[in-house]
Order: C-alpha cells, then structure tokens, then sequence
C-alpha cells in the first residue's frame, strides 16, 4: 500500500490512477490530519508526501514520521513544487529517501517508487568497516566519526557504505546513481551532488575524506 498526501485533488487523483494502474495498492490524503488517522489504521510500505500541505506542512510531517519508533523506516518521497537546494536539503536531512519536483512525469515518478522500494535498506553483512576515523557498522547500522555517532538517513549510509567499501577508488556519477538509486537519474543529477554535500557536512572535518574527481566522480581517500 502506498499513501499519497497531496493536497490539489488533480494531482492526487492522477498519481492515485498511475500508481493503480501500475499494480499498486494507493490511497489518498488532502492533509495531515487525515493521513494520520488512516496511518493509525495500516502501515503503508512507501509514502508519498507534498510539503505544501494545509495545516501542518509535509516536513513537519516527515519529522513527525522519522520521530516515531513505528514509522520511522517507512520510505517518504517528497512531492514539492520547491526546488531549491535549500529545500531539498531540508527534506533529506529530516529523513526523506527521494524528492521529485512538480511538474513530473508519471513514468519517472514510478520507477523513483521503485527503485526505493527495492532499495530502502542497503544490503549489509554484519561487517565492520574502516578509513581513517570514519568507522561504519552495517550490522548495527550505525556510523561514528571520531568519537562522534552519525546519524545518516538511508541513502547517505547507502553512499558512504559504497564509497568506505571502495576506498581509494574512483566512483563515477553513473556508477554511484546506478548503485544507489538504481536506475537513469539523468534528469535529477544535482540529487547525488546534494547527498555528498549533506554527507560531508555530518561528517564535519572528517568529511574531507570524500574526495571530489573533477568531471569523473567521487573517491574515499584512504
């Protein structure tokens, strides 16, 4: 089941059609307050969210989703009519797994369910690894810094999983966006410049360790 809250009817009606049609299950939610009653009723697996909502705004939502022990691995797609870095930002660092911008295609927005439905954890084998003091334990799901614990939203631990487990070698745009977000994100490249950016800043000054190769890609100096 996926819950869509969205606000303009037209929209929510059109996304609702598509995602049916497409073979999943979907409902939907002009505002918060209804989305929280259905939510006390059924878990979705995936949730659709605009932030420009009536009432409490979509990002008060998602922290409110990300803050609650029962909902806080439900994907969240962000729908927004903002594009701004700042925004995007602002979603992904309350937890949001992926953003899409309005207008969007009903093609691309399916295969974005898709490929977060696939891969809303990243697949670990209770390893532990290490570079430099940057240390990430992908059984615990957890990463320190120093001697600082990093919270990381799915996708950063997913990025800095792939970079840490090829240390010292380059990864291309192409490969990275293949890896995380597993299809062509042509169309959304500026996503993985905003999660590396995000990323280095958690990390503070260990976040120097992700190297930018000009033109290439990214590398985890070693």
């Amino acid at each position: 089941m996926i819950y869509c809250v969205e606000d303009d009817p037209n929209i929510r009606e059109l996304v609702i059609y598509a995602l049916k049609t497409s073979g999943f299950e979907a409902k939907g939610f002009p505002d918060a307050k209804n989305f929280f009653e259905e939510l006390k009723k059924k878990l979705p697996s995936l949730i659709l969210l605009d932030i420009m909502l009536p009432g409490t705004d979509g990002l008060t939502v998602l922290k409110m989703l990300k803050d609650n022990a029962v909902t806080k691995d439900i994907p969240v797609i962000m729908l927004t009519a903002k594009g701004t870095e700042f925004d995007i930002v602002q979603g992904l660092d309350l937890g949001a797994d992926d953003y899409i911008t309005k207008p969007f295609g009903v093609l691309e927005l399916i295969s974005r369910i898709k490929s977060v439905l696939r891969r809303v954890e990243p697949k670990t084998d209770q390893s532990i690894l290490k570079v430099g003091d940057i240390t990430i334990d992908t059984g615990r799901h957890m990463v320190t810094a120093g001697n600082n614990e990093i919270k990381l939203t799915s996708k950063e631990f997913q990025l800095l999983y792939l970079l840490m487990s090829n240390a010292g070698i380059v990864l291309t745009r192409d490969m990275l966006l293949d890896k995380i977000w597993g299809f062509d994100f042509d169309c959304e490249t500026r996503t993985l410049d905003v999660h590396i950016r995000s990323l280095r800043k958690k990390l503070g000054e260990h976040g120097r360790k992700i190297e930018t190769v000009r033109g290439i890609g990214y590398r985890m100096g070693v």
